[in-house]
């Protein structure tokens, strides 16, 4: 089971966690892009995925109605469906070959009650029904890089179109330097979203280093007290940053539009060297 297998969109490769019997990382092009548990779902391997988690479980109790744009190995929905049995969930991947070998390699077909689109997320977001989801994950890369057409005004708007009014939008984005780039994102979602969250490792909240960052959004309001102390409380220690203080991180910074010259951030080599 471990090797590298052919997908439409290259090649990804299979590795074993040597310290977990059952944990396993997908990875393309040198980028790990996914790590699952395939007997415990709920241990969470990668920093900014255990932010996401931190998110979804200071929401209201009960099952779930979620759409995932971004596929891999379906860490979330698998963690989703852990602690919140009963939830739905579509997912949104444009791999089709991809998505086969998560099934016959990873065991997706045990995650119950999930539906896969093979689409890219725009089509896919498009044949989701209107007001029907509590939780929007847009985590989607080409390799490290997010593509920009998922990051404009008019996918965010379209993204709200799916949610409920109480419904929450949580996004994974990479960046480095300034973060110039979440910047714009954010402008994007706060065109849409009258309540918003950025969460983040300190260093890379600085724009020290290069890495993730999730944002929460939704048009009711975040719980961000509670997850202002879970995210702190958590072993990155990550801070949460909202209300004026993400005005001000915002301040200047334009919306992004479909048809813009926008360029995502790409890694250094030594981030994944």
């Amino acid at each position: 089971m471990p090797g590298r297998y052919p997908v439409t969109f290259g090649e990804v490769e299979l590795l074993r966690d040597l310290d977990r019997q059952d944990g396993w990382v997908l990875s393309k092009d040198g980028v790990p892009q996914s790590y699952i548990d395939l007997q415990d779902p709920t241990f969470l391997e990668f920093e900014y995925v255990r932010l996401m988690a931190d998110v979804i479980d200071v929401l209201d109790d009960g099952t779930l109605s979620c759409v995932h744009v971004g596929g891999g190995a379906c860490s979330i929905p698998r963690y989703v469906s852990a602690t919140r049995p009963g939830s739905r969930h579509i997912v949104i991947e444009p791999d089709g070959l991809l998505v086969n070998l998560i099934r016959e390699q990873l065991q997706l077909r045990s995650v119950p009650k999930l539906k896969v689109l093979v689409q890219g997320g725009r089509e896919g977001a498009q044949k989701v029904w209107d007001e029907s989801a509590d939780l929007v994950v847009l985590d989607a890369f080409t390799g490290a890089t997010m593509p920009v057409e998922l990051a404009t005004v008019e996918y965010m708007a379209d993204l709200a179109r799916v949610l409920r009014p109480t419904g929450t939008l949580l996004i994974n984005v990479a960046d480095g330097k300034g973060l110039a780039f979440t910047r714009r994102l954010l402008a994007s979602v706060g065109s849409t979203f009258g309540h918003v969250a950025l969460l983040a490792e300190p260093g890379i909240m600085r724009g020290r280093r290069f890495g993730n960052l999730i944002i929460a959004a939704s048009r009711s309001e975040l719980p961000v007290d509670l997850l202002t102390r879970r995210a702190a409380g958590g072993l990155t220690q990550a801070r949460c940053v909202y209300g004026e203080a993400l005005t001000k991180f915002v301040a200047g910074a334009a919306p992004i539009h479909d048809g813009d010259a926008v360029l995502a951030p790409v890694p250094p080599p030594a981030v994944f060297g």
